[in-house]
C-alpha cells in the first residue's frame, strides 16, 4: 500500500467508523438491536467499498465528504449481507473476522432483525446527505442504483445462484454470474456512486463501471485463492470452507495457476479502464494493487 493510500485510508476509515457508530446510536430503537447492529459494523473489515467511493470522488477532484452518508449506507448494506450469510440456514459460519458471528452472540432472531435494520437504514442514510452536497435528484438516483445492486438483480440474485450451485460443478460462466452479482454489483455501485456525486458524464461513468466490474472479479478470484492458500489467522474464518461446502471456485475450475492468470487479466483490464478516464486515478490504482495482493 503506497503512502498516499495509507494516509487516505486511515483518515477516511476513521471518519466512516465514527459516522457509522453515531448513526446507529442516534436511532430511537431498542438497545439490543442497536448493540447487534454495532457488533457487526464494528467488527472491522477492509472497508474497501467506502474507500472506493471516497477515492472515486478524489479522482474527480471533489470533496470526499460528499460521499460520507452513501459510504456509510454501503457499509451497512454490506454488513447486513454478512450477518445473514453467516446464519445456520445460509453458510452456517461460527466465525467472521476472527470473532463469533452475530447469531452466535445475539441469537438467530436478533441477527436477522439486525440485518433487516441495517438494510433499511442504508437507504434512509443516503437521504440524510446535506442538500448542499447532493440534490434530491442525485439522492434518488443513488437510492435507485443501490437498490438494484443489492436486490434480486444484484447481490440477492448472486446469493440465490450461489446456494443453487452448491454441490454442482459449475461452468466458469455460471461462477462468474455468481460473483458479478453477489460481490461485484455492490463494488461497482461504490465506484459509480462516486461518479454520480461528482456529476460525471456518461462516458466516464461507463469506464468507471467497467473498471469496477473487473476489480470485483479480481477481488473474488483472490478470495478463492486465499480460501486455499491463506492463513486462518489473517483471514479470520475457516480456510478451505469453500471445499467443505462443495462450492465451485476459480482454482477448482481453472487450476491454481489458471486462477492466478485470470486474476492478473482482470487487474490489467481494470487498470486499462482507469487510464482511459483521464482522471487522477492514483488512489484507485493503489486500491487495485491492494486487491490483487491482499492476504486477507
Amino acid at each position: 500500500m503506497g503512502n498516499s493510500l495509507v494516509a487516505f485510508s486511515k483518515e477516511h476509515k476513521e471518519l466512516l467508523e465514527e459516522h457509522l457508530k453515531a448513526s446507529v446510536q442516534t436511532l430511537n430503537a431498542p438497545q439490543i438491536i442497536k448493540d447487534s447492529m454495532l457488533y457487526s459494523l464494528e467488527a472491522g473489515g477492509k472497508r474497501i467499498r467506502p474507500l472506493l467511493l471516497f477515492a472515486t470522488l478524489k479522482a474527480f477532484g471533489e470533496n470526499t465528504q460528499k460521499g460520507l452518508f452513501t459510504a456509510s449506507a454501503i457499509e451497512m448494506l454490506h454488513t447486513y449481507s454478512l450477518i445473514h450469510d453467516d446464519l445456520p440456514s445460509m453458510d452456517n459460519d461460527d466465525l467472521r473476522r476472527g470473532m463469533p458471528t452475530n447469531h452466535k452472540v445475539f441469537g438467530d432472531a436478533f441477527a436477522i432483525l439486525a440485518g433487516d435494520a441495517l438494510l433499511t437504514y442504508s437507504f434512509q442514510l443516503v437521504t440524510h446527505t446535506p442538500s448542499d452536497l447532493a440534490t434530491a435528484e442525485t439522492k434518488v438516483k443513488l437510492i435507485e442504483e443501490l437498490a438494484k445492486a443489492a436486490g434480486a438483480e444484484g447481490m440477492v440474485g448472486g446469493q440465490v445462484a450461489d446456494i443453487n450451485g452448491e454441490g454442482k460443478k459449475l461452468t466458469i460462466e455460471e461462477l462468474e454470474y455468481i460473483h458479478i452479482h453477489k460481490t461485484g454489483k455492490l463494488l461497482v455501485f461504490s465506484v459509480v456512486a462516486g461518479a454520480i456525486l461528482a456529476n460525471a458524464n456518461h462516458e466516464k461513468m461507463e469506464l468507471l463501471a467497467s473498471f469496477a466490474n473487473h476489480l470485483g472479479l479480481a477481488f473474488q478470484i483472490r478470495d478463492d485463492i486465499l480460501d486455499l492458500e491463506g492463513s486462518e489467522e489473517k483471514i479470520g474464518k475457516r480456510v478451505g470452507s469453500d471445499e467443505t461446502n462443495q462450492k465451485s471456485t476459480y482454482p477448482s475450475l481453472l487450476t491454481m495457476e489458471g486462477a492466478k492468470l485470470a486474476l492478473n487479466t482482470q487487474i490489467t483490464k481494470a487498470k486499462q479502464a482507469l487510464k482511459e478516464t483521464g482522471l487522477d486515478t492514483e488512489l484507485l490504482e493503489e486500491i487495485t494493487d491492494l486487491v490483487a495482493s491482499r492476504d486477507h
